[in-house]
């Protein structure tokens, strides 16, 4: 894990950092840019890999979005590789399997099973990202996640603790191979080996996305779903990645650049944010800015900048995860339709369906300051804006901004990390009640961000760091 380091304002310039949400991820992306890869070439190898070593949050079955920073041009792009409703090739009406998980002690509802399965985007997102600032062989970026699928990975305690909290999405069918031994959930540390997706990213290293939307894998998505959802071969022909300009906040004296959304959206709450260098002020406006109803997703982030003064943040899902397997191919399914904090509109087949994922890049005057991402559904928001502000109104080092303790307000009440001083409890009480939690927590989501002082990554989910030389011979 990286030290605390000096505050964004030592440097003029973004350094040549990863930051990802395990160790596993972060290596790989580091080895991409020592190989002479872009910020975009080492984002696709972390993304990749992150589906074989990071598979309780994220899947080749899964969607995201990137946000990059183009230096030749001094543009930034958004894409939108989310996952796209189904039901063009017909809608069945069929039934979810109706769950409920406890976060907290709050028990959350959540459907799985095969109605809830959506198009994923993954495959066309990360060729996307290749083929649009990519430098690298694309056989070059998969080979690593092959690598890491045929020998297996340890299973990061972070995601051990998470695991045994989704464990009644996790272990249905395949699950239980995957992700128990002898009916015992594998413990921190354990290998954790999914029989076929080996074979699945040889298959997207060969023939690239198309094995996954009018291919072999598609084919056996189609059929693993089968007429008890509707997801259809249409449907999987149908899916494009979308690119966007991205929408524009201020913060302070930087401009945060990100796509926009309804549903928690992180730039409209900095709109109305204001800012406070009193810690007991700030945190009052903090939880003022952040009120949303309380729900929980399972996302991963990674946030990258090259020698070339590129930088990348990518953020991905599988959702809850539908306990639906693709046996040959050891996939698991995304449950992008059970997660009710998604379901906030009208369900059009073709159209892409909502989210909460946000991953940003913040300007200053010269270029880049921030590439930041985070995962964990509607606490996404509040951990970006967190840290968004430990680092830019607070001053802290970015590590500590990070490692610094959160809180996600809820309707009448506020979750809270220890740390917080007794003023900010006493009035954050004033509001309602405060809910005192005994340690950091992956409830209030992970984050993965590089500043101009050097990338930080977060605790709570098991992320880790890399800095390189400037200049990588």
């Amino acid at each position: 894990m990286a030290t605390a380091s000096t505050p964004p304002a030592a440097r003029s310039v973004l350094p040549v950092s990863i930051a990802a949400g395990n160790s596993v991820t972060a290596e790989v992306g580091a080895e991409t840019l020592r190989q002479g890869g872009t910020a975009a070439d080492a984002a696709v190898a972390m993304v990749l890999t992150a589906c074989v070593a990071e598979t309780v949050f994220t899947g080749l079955a899964g969607g995201g979005f990137a946000t990059y920073f183009d230096a030749a041009t001094k543009t930034t792009t958004c894409l939108d590789f989310f996952a796209a409703i189904p039901g063009l090739g017909g809608k069945r009406s069929a039934t979810a399997q109706q769950i409920s998980i406890d976060f907290g002690g709050q028990l959350v509802p959540y459907a799985v099973g095969p109605a809830t399965v959506a198009v994923p985007g993954v495959p066309a997102g990360v060729a996307a990202l290749h083929e649009r600032w990519g430098r690298l062989p694309w056989t070059d970026l998969v080979e690593p996640a092959i690598v890491h699928a045929r020998q297996g990975v340890a299973l990061a305690p972070p995601h051990a603790k998470v695991l045994a909290v989704v464990a009644p999405a996790m272990l249905i069918g395949d699950g239980m191979r995957a992700y128990a031994r002898g009916g015992t959930l594998l413990p921190g540390g354990s290998r954790i080996f999914h029989p076929g997706l080996d074979g699945a990213l040889e298959l997207l290293s060969a023939a690239g996305p198309e094995a996954f939307y009018t291919g072999p894998v598609a084919q056996a998505m189609v059929a693993a779903v089968g007429e008890q959802g509707d997801l259809s071969a249409t449907d999987l022909a149908a899916y494009r990645v979308l690119e966007t300009k991205p929408r524009r906040a201020a913060l302070a004296d930087l401009e945060v650049l990100a796509r926009g959304d309804d549903l928690d959206d992180l730039l409209s709450t900095l709109d109305r944010l204001q800012l406070s260098s009193d810690p007991v002020e700030m945190a009052v406006l903090i939880v003022e800015a952040l009120r949303a109803p309380p729900r929980r997703g399972d996302t991963t982030s990674v946030a990258v900048c090259d020698p070339a003064g590129n930088a990348c943040a990518v953020t991905t899902s599988l959702g809850l995860a539908s306990g639906v397997w693709l046996s040959d191919y050891g996939i698991h399914l995304n449950s992008m339709l059970g997660e009710s904090e998604l379901l906030r509109h009208e369900l059009v087949p073709g159209d892409r369906m909502s989210s909460m994922m946000s991953p940003l890049i913040a300007m200053a005057a010269d270029g880049p300051a921030i590439v930041a991402g985070a995962a964990g559904g509607s606490r996404i928001r509040s951990a970006l804006l967190q840290v968004l502000v430990n680092l830019v109104v607070h001053r802290m080092p970015v590590q500590a901004a990070v490692e610094a303790p959160r809180l996600n307000p809820v309707p009448h009440r506020v979750h809270v990390e220890p740390g917080f001083s007794p003023d900010v409890l006493t009035a954050l009480r004033a509001g309602g009640e405060v809910v005192e939690w005994p340690a950091l927590d992956t409830y209030f989501g992970g984050v993965a961000v590089v500043d101009r002082s050097g990338p930080g990554a977060d605790p709570r989910r098991g992320g880790d760091t890399r800095t390189l030389p400037a200049r990588i011979s």
